[in-house]
């Protein structure tokens, strides 16, 4: 039968040996395992007049005067009708509501309910949002009390960034909370004020250079940059106009180089189909620059904190842009209708090669199937005489100050 020891001191608890149960007295002992581990235990009586305890806690992390303190609150409460039980199991539901109600929780929540139905590139963009601006700013708050104050200021970052982005995330935003009183998580009709939150801008296009005059200037400035590997990248978004997201994924398995052709996969297409990119001669000893410069990394444009798990963020290429001088200038996706628009215009290329190499998709299925297959020998002359167009207007032409640089 366990020894019991009335009126406790610290030497004593020190002293206890194991299967012991010493009292302090009002209901609060503590009680020693046959292990020799002591925790602390509060007999009393419920509101009810049916008995209970209620564990206070391991010693010594909690001590004899901290078990004495939270024994005496709880009397108080018990002589106040306040069962101690009760409000510890409602604390710790409270606790696991907190958890599943937060910004992140439901974010997560609400991306795995939606991204069944997406394409693979939009589940792909949605994943960028949250984990790259959202999350970082608004994980931990609470999206029963979250308000359209606390995310605003998100979004005006974002729209630094990138304005087609923002507009991205605020709509992301916007199903999150609605999601939430959907589940039950934030009351009903408690939506966000969020139109107009963000500056107005261009909704049919991207900051580009669609005049020749403009484009030796935009190639100086691109070959100034400091970083080889920034370099070699946005020079692969200009000679292939391919997507900048697509361009900074780029792997070595998708690269042929005695073909000079770079093989994208479904996955990360947006339309959902291979695209095969020819590469112009120019663009080859670039990318075996960076194979030596890789160290061993699946990408060709490894990231920084880890290059063998990921690749470089194509928001480094846009931030790499706007330092350089060209923001309001161009972006990287403004690539794209750089080389859509001069192509045409100075090289005469037939529209349909330009979509099939802008991988543009096709409304008919056959149609797409035809582009791929009979382009292609197409698409490599195209490629090669863009990059010898630009290399020509880089070495003759007169570099003009772009429009919007001060």
């Amino acid at each position: 039968m366990p020894k019991i020891v009335h009126g406790l001191t610290v030497k004593q608890i020190e002293a206890a040996k194991p299967r012991r149960t010493l009292l302090e007295g009002k209901g609060l002992m503590l009680i020693v395992d046959a292990n020799g581990n002591r925790r602390w235990v509060l007999r009393y009586t419920r509101p009810d007049g049916r008995r209970n305890m209620i564990g206070l806690g391991s010693y010594p992390e909690i001590s004899l005067a901290a078990a004495r303190t939270e024994a005496h609150r709880i009397r108080e409460g018990i002589a106040q009708g306040v069962d101690p039980v009760d409000t510890r199991q409602t604390e710790r539901q409270a606790l696991k509501a907190a958890v599943r109600g937060s910004f992140k929780a439901v974010g997560e929540a609400w991306y795995a309910h939606k991204s069944q139905g997406w394409a693979k590139e939009t589940a792909r963009k949605a994943r960028e949002v949250l984990d790259d601006y959202l999350y970082p700013r608004l994980a931990v708050k609470q999206i029963a009390d979250i308000t359209t104050a606390d995310i605003k200021p998100v979004l005006l970052y974002i729209h630094g960034r990138g304005p087609r982005l923002a507009v991205k995330a605020r709509q992301y935003c916007n199903q999150i909370i609605e999601y939430a009183i959907q589940e039950g998580l934030r009351e009903d009709g408690r939506l966000l004020s969020l139109r107009g939150a963000l500056p107005k801008a261009d909704k049919s296009h991207y900051a580009a250079v669609t005049r020749s005059g403009d484009l030796p200037a935009l190639l100086d400035a691109i070959n100034g940059i400091e970083s080889r590997q920034a370099q070699a990248a946005l020079l692969t978004c200009l000679y292939t106009a391919s997507r900048p997201g697509v361009v900074v994924g780029m792997r070595w398995d998708e690269l042929d180089m005695q073909a000079r052709e770079w093989h994208i996969p479904a996955e990360r297409m947006k339309t959902g189909n291979d695209h095969i990119s020819p590469l112009p001669g120019q663009l080859i000893p670039l990318l075996e620059a960076q194979r030596l410069s890789a160290c061993g990394s699946p990408f060709v444009f490894p990231g920084v904190r880890d290059p063998m798990g990921q690749h470089m963020h194509r928001d480094s290429l846009s931030k790499v842009l706007r330092e350089n001088g060209l923001q309001g200038v161009t972006v990287t996706h403004g690539f794209r209708a750089t080389f859509r628009t001069i192509a045409r215009e100075r090289l005469r290329v037939p529209p349909d090669v330009l979509e099939a190499q802008l991988a543009h998709a096709k409304k008919d299925e056959i149609q797409a199937a035809y582009d791929r297959a009979q382009f292609l020998e197409d698409r490599h002359a195209l490629v090669q005489q863009w990059a010898d167009y630009l290399d020509k207007l880089k070495a003759g032409g007169e570099v003009i100050p772009l429009r919007g640089v001060a």
